[in-house]
């Protein structure tokens, strides 16, 4: 998302990326990139948006977007005698709290992104979860995601218990677990808090992390409460603590006064004892968004912004000493019916003073990123700012979305659409194959100035568009000799008609008449032409040749009715 300033700690286009990690679901197929001093994310990658300013490509292990949270509210104080929190069985606390804490096993299948005809091969992994007050269980996205199988499992007992993702928000790292044919684990749940906790006070972290088989408890501090970046484009409000986290805990509860404060999800490999917490605000925001059985995101804001202290700037603007804001340096639309302006001073987000690094009072001692408020404040689908304007204030509404429009959008928790024609695959490209190239594969679409490079932040041209590419390498086959062999090479037109998506491409193949095929792939490097007859013929060959069952994903398989 591209609504931060350009110091802040969210930044659309890979500083918050840096910033977090997640401490992950044991694995026994290590992923991610680990870089000195900087965070990674356990168990996977995720790939963010291309940045626009330079040469390079900022693709993220957690890309940041602006999301807000639930609305301030004051922390309860805690029981001044701890036998207050004695259920009446007389069960102490701490094992209250044991019982709601449970192990997923899970066994992933994810995306081979580039042979989408297949999923990556099946790895298992754990993770740690919490059980609701409803019966419901709460963990991570990444521990859950892909997930073709998962067992709950109960400190008690140890039975593996089948069971299935029922809801999953990749981007704020959020699922929910529930057990197969409506079957309950027996245990009460743990409620949430009812506010943001205070710094310096102490909450207990429990999991399964590596190390071990049994349930693991580790105490720490609240250091740090801040607005910045999650994964895939979102962020959020995220506690830190300096627990002592490992790959495990992901998904298990942070607990104060026998509530829920925080879902671990995330540490710092390199620092000691910095992890992360999901706070129960964002928590109930999210149980609150699937309510209706569908994950629709958070109201967000994507205009590019900047600091308001500089003097020359401050008078150039027109604004008097006592006005704080930030300034508006790209506008998410450059249309003349959107609110906002270059150079405009957004004072104001609601009836919320912001000031000139972006802040605003939350609570006393509390001051978080102006995003924050964004959500709270938004109503059928707008945001209502104050900013000034050439020196005139004025009072205006900016549409928000729960994620920026990308022509080579972030794939998530799905599997990637395909189909096969002749001895060429064919995909949408998303952010997160470019991330899988690798630092060499980037430079090799650099060298052949590819338009994945080029549009990689842009927004679509136009409703639908798609960045077709050439998904894996040509399938062996007589009538490809002679042409380079490369993945995601971008088709931009077949015989002179622009390639507007997938499913476009997938019909002119399948209603091309001509007696050649002539493929214009953008960028440069060579371009393909082939005989129309053959190339048909091919199809059938390659899909025996490779064993694969279906030519097209689910989505375009009506293209061929009788196939």
């Amino acid at each position: 998302m591209r609504h931060f300033l350009r110091d802040a700690a969210v930044d659309d286009f890979g500083t918050a990326a840096r910033q977090a990690t997640a401490s992950g679901a044991t694995s026994r197929r290590r992923g991610g990139v680990r870089r000195r001093g900087r965070p990674t994310r356990c168990g996977g990658f995720v790939a963010g948006p291309w940045r626009r300013s330079g040469v390079g490509i900022a693709w993220l292990v957690a890309a940041a977007s602006a999301v807000g949270a639930e609305g301030p509210l004051d922390a309860d104080p805690p029981p001044s005698d701890l036998s207050e929190l004695i259920p009446p069985s007389g069960e102490p606390p701490q094992r209250a709290v044991e019982r709601n804490v449970v192990k997923l096993l899970v066994t992933k299948r994810a995306p081979d992104l580039f042979r989408p005809w297949t999923k990556a091969a099946p790895a298992a992994s754990s993770g740690s979860g919490v059980v609701l007050v409803d019966g419901r269980i709460l963990t991570n996205a990444h521990v859950a995601m892909h997930a073709s199988q998962i067992f709950v499992q109960l400190r008690q007992g140890g039975d593996q218990l089948p069971a299935k993702v029922t809801a999953l928000a990749p981007g704020i790292d959020l699922a929910l677990v529930e057990l197969l044919d409506g079957a309950q684990l027996g245990v009460p749940g743990l409620p949430l808090a009812d506010a943001l906790p205070e710094t310096k006070t102490r909450v207990s972290a429990y999991g399964y992390p590596t190390g071990g088989d049994d349930l693991s408890v580790t105490d720490g501090i609240v250091s740090r409460i801040e607005f910045a970046g999650y994964y895939y484009g979102a962020a959020g409000v995220r506690i830190q603590i300096d627990a002592a986290l490992n790959p495990g805990n992901s998904g298990g509860p942070a607990v104060q006064d026998g509530k829920v404060a925080g879902l671990v999800f995330s540490k710092i490999e390199e620092a000691d004892n910095i992890g992360y917490l999901i706070p129960a605000e964002e928590i109930r925001r999210f149980l609150a968004d699937v309510a209706d059985g569908a994950f629709d995101g958070t109201p967000m804001l994507f205009d590019e912004v900047q600091s308001a202290e500089n003097a020359a700037l401050r008078s150039y603007l027109g604004a008097p000493d006592d006005v704080t804001g930030v300034v508006v340096t790209r506008p998410y639309r450059d249309a003349d019916d959107y609110p906002l302006r270059r150079w405009d001073l957004i004072t104001h987000i609601g009836d919320r003073p912001i000031d000139n690094q972006g802040y605003v009072d939350v609570r006393p001692g509390l001051r978080l990123r102006y995003h924050y408020y964004v959500p709270l404040a938004a109503r059928d689908g707008e945001a209502p700012l104050t900013i000034l304007r050439r020196g005139e204030r004025l009072q205006v509404r900016v549409p928000t979305r729960a994620e920026a429009e990308r022509l080579v959008p972030m794939l998530k928790d799905r599997y990637p659409e395909y189909f096969i024609f002749g001895p060429l695959a064919f995909t949408a490209a998303t952010q997160e194959h470019v991330a899988a190239l690798g630092p060499r594969g980037l430079s090799a679409l650099a060298a052949f100035d590819s338009p994945l490079l080029e549009r990689m932040g842009e927004p679509p041209g136009e409703p639908g568009e798609q960045l077709v590419v050439v998904a894996s390498r040509t399938f062996p086959h007589p009538i490809t000799k002679g042409y380079e062999n490369r993945a995601l090479a971008v088709v931009q037109a077949v015989n002179g008609a622009k390639v507007r998506n997938l499913r476009h491409l997938a019909e002119l193949l399948r209603d091309a008449r001509d007696e050649y095929l002539e493929f214009d792939l953008g960028g440069r490097g060579e371009s393909f032409v082939f005989r129309t007859r053959e190339f048909a013929a091919a199809t059938e060959h390659v899909l025996a040749d490779e064993g694969i069952r279906y030519r097209s994903s689910d989505a375009l398989r009506d293209l061929w009715p009788n196939e």
